[in-house]
């Protein structure tokens, strides 16, 4: 039912039931605070067990590059002589780039290494020159796979 301002009037209806709610709120009494308990564990024994598994797997690769810094210049032989007096041969700059880096090294001037003669030509004779320059000598590769596997297991046993 609507009033003249716009507002509507409960009826006795809905007031009778807003008072029995009240009523029973009323009898029933104050409302308590709720009220804990601890809960205690009712175990006597118990284990737990762990596991853990690990895999790890590497792919290395070694590369070992290994220089010569200088020259070496031998000669032996038998029944042979230097054409000149010196035995020394001068030595000049030579520069190598590897791996985009320059480097510089000292190297025999071959234009300048001595000459040799027979001492008694038809006689036997015996000549060996050798030369090793500086620079890359030998490069050594290693690929190492390695594989690990790891397993972890843990057991904790426990009573009151």
């Amino acid at each position: 039912m609507a009033s003249k301002n716009g507002l509507r009037k409960f009826s006795s209806e809905s007031s009778l039931l807003s008072k029995s709610l009240l009523l029973i709120i009323l009898l029933t009494g104050p409302i308590s605070a709720a009220n804990s308990v601890p809960v205690v564990p009712a175990f006597t024994q118990g284990s737990l067990t762990s596991r853990t598994e690990q895999k790890t797997k590497m792919l290395e690769t070694i590369v070992s590059m290994d220089y010569a810094t200088g020259w070496q210049y031998t000669v032996t032989g038998t029944n042979v002589q230097p054409a000149s007096g010196s035995l020394s041969p001068g030595s000049i700059p030579v520069t190598q780039k590897l791996d985009g880096v320059n480097y510089t090294w000292q190297s025999l001037n071959l234009n300048q290494k001595p000459s040799w003669n027979i001492v008694n030509p038809g006689h036997a004779f015996q000549f060996t020159e050798t030369y090793s320059g500086p620079g890359l000598s030998q490069i050594t590769t290693v690929i190492r796979e390695t594989e690990v596997e790891s397993i972890t297991e843990s057991t904790s046993v426990f009573q009151q």
